[in-house]
Order: structure tokens, then C-alpha cells, then sequence
């Protein structure tokens, strides 16, 4: 009877199947692309915007699918176009009326989810978009690894040219609007960059799970490390490491691939949560040690 082999376990269903080597390619290119997002949603205190943004792009993907069927290209394309009308509708009332930014999208949120829920119905066929909603990440084939790679690209291009404006941004954007014109143009860029990053995330983890390879990893990063270029490397490996461990868990233990990779982020968080220099039990133990010390 031979024994457990540990590298047969974690290297032998990547080797013998092409699914989970796409699917280990899509989670690295979310990590990539994604995580960075969540890290600056997270730091702008914006993380529940990014839940909201995940249900706003459901009409968009709905009526691709009810015009077009399983299109990549006509889901994609309403997707990102409902992201973008949400984005622009909120932040177009936000600067026209007296209510701030976060309520204005919430109710543009709530009605583009309930658009989206009502035209799933009228066709009577809402398991056809179990995938839309829950993820399909095992099932990725050329066109949506290449749509998701192209995102991940062109999210890291517009963030390294976006850097400084977005990080003045996160601490700081009354000063930033004194004295740059670029206010307008980071804000709303990073908004176009979030909906565009959703809509790569819900062909892989459905738009119920997109914002968590967002959001977890960047929590977790956020508890372990100070400065930003540092969050945003902890931030990749965590999210890449989730999407590893959770592919392994759902082939071996055949549980649901998008769930299992999120479920796995969020463990992160929770032992981040605890044992980090910024968690609960972290900061009472490493304070302790750097006074005995």
C-alpha cells in the first residue's frame, strides 16, 4: 500500500487535466488584475461598493445572454456597459443632488439588481445562468482566458499610470482636487477599472463571488503588512494561493470551484484576522514581545 504523496496531491490534477490548468491560469490572472482593485477599493473605504458594482453588472449579462445566449462577447459587453451606466448614474446625482455617492448608488445598485432578476424571469430559464451567478472557473476555455488575461493587462498598465493620483486619493482627496486636475480622472477611471474587473471575475466566480478575490485578499494583506507596494504584493499571493487551494479542495473533495476558492480567501482573512501584527490576538502578542524584547 503505498503512501501519501504530497506532490502527486497538489501537482497531479494540474498535470493530468487541461481544466484545472485553465482554471489556475484564470485565478492568476484575477490575482493579478483583480486583488490590485480590491486592495484600493478597501483603502478608500469603498469595499461594499464593490459587492453593490458585482449585482449592478446582472441586467448588462442578463439581456447579452437573452439576446445572443452563451456569448462571451454579448455578456461581456452588457456587463461592462451596466457597470458603467450604474458608475456614471451614481456619481452623476452624487455632484447634481444632495445625496452623497454611497446612497445614490446603492438605489442605482437595488434597481439594476432588480432589473436583472426580472429579465432572468421572463424567460422562465434562470438555470441557464447558474454559471453567470455562481462562477464557472472549471470550465474556462481560450476566449474567456484571454478576455480575463487582457483585463488583468490593462488594469496593471492604467494603475501604474494611475498610482500616484489614486493613492493621494485614498488619503487625502480634497487635497488632491487643490491641486490636480486629475482628480476627476483617477476617481472615475478607478470606477471603470472596478466594473471591468467584476465583469472579468463573474466568468470565472459569478457575479455573487467576483468582489471576494477582490476584497478577502486585500483584507488579509492589509492586517500583515504597512505600506502599500507591500499590500499589494501579500495581496496577489494570498488571492493566488486561495485560487490554488481552492481548486484543490473542490477536485478532491468535488465541492463547487467558485465557492471553494472564495471560501479558502476568507479563511485567509480569518487566521490573518487573528494571529496578524493588525488582527486581534496579533497585536496583544507582538505588542507583548516588543516590550520583553
Amino acid at each position: 500500500m503505498s503512501g501519501f504523496d504530497p506532490v502527486a496531491f497538489v501537482v497531479g490534477p494540474f498535470m493530468e487535466f487541461e481544466f484545472m490548468r485553465r482554471a489556475l491560469v484564470g485565478c492568476l490572472a484575477l490575482a493579478l488584475g483583480a486583488t490590485p482593485i480590491g486592495l484600493f477599493l478597501l483603502l478608500r473605504r469603498m469595499s461594499l461598493m464593490g459587492d453593490a458594482m458585482s449585482h449592478a453588472i446582472l441586467p448588462g449579462a442578463a439581456l447579452g445572454y437573452l439576446a445572443f445566449g452563451l456569448s462571451l462577447g454579448a455578456m461581456t459587453v452588457g456587463g461592462i456597459v451596466a457597470g458603467i451606466v450604474v458608475v456614471f448614474s451614481a456619481g452623476l446625482v452624487a455632484r447634481s443632488s444632495i445625496l452623497k455617492e454611497d446612497a445614490s448608488l446603492a438605489a442605482f445598485y437595488l434597481l439594476s439588481l432588480a432589473a436583472g432578476v426580472l429579465i432572468v424571469s421572463l424567460r422562465g430559464r434562470n438555470l441557464d445562468l447558474l454559471h453567470v451567478l455562481f462562477g464557472s472557473v472549471l470550465s474556462l476555455d481560450d476566449a474567456s482566458l484571454l478576455l480575463i488575461a487582457a483585463i488583468s493587462t490593462g488594469t496593471v498598465v492604467l494603475l501604474a499610470m494611475l498610482y500616484r493620483p489614486l493613492v493621494l486619493e485614498c488619503y487625502d482627496p480634497t487635497f488632491l482636487r487643490g491641486v490636480s486636475r486629475l482628480s476627476p480622472v483617477a476617481h472615475f477611471g478607478f470606477l471603470i477599472l472596478v466594473v471591468l474587473n467584476l465583469v472579468s471575475g463573474f466568468h470565472a466566480l459569478g457575479t455573487l463571488m467576483a468582489v471576494g478575490i477582490m476584497i478577502l485578499p486585500a483584507a488579509s494583506a492589509r492586517l500583515w503588512v504597512r505600506t502599500l507596494p507591500s499590500m499589494l504584493v501579500v495581496a496577489v499571493a494570498v488571492a493566488f494561493a486561495s485560487g490554488l487551494v481552492g481548486l484543490l479542495a473542490s477536485f478532491h473533495a468535488d465541492l463547487p470551484a467558485g465557492p471553494a476558492i472564495v471560501f479558502t480567501a476568507g479563511l485567509a482573512y480569518l487566521v490573518s484576522l487573528a494571529v496578524s501584527p493588525g488582527g486581534l490576538l496579533g497585536a496583544r502578542l507582538y505588542r507583548r514581545a516588543h516590550l520583553e524584547f
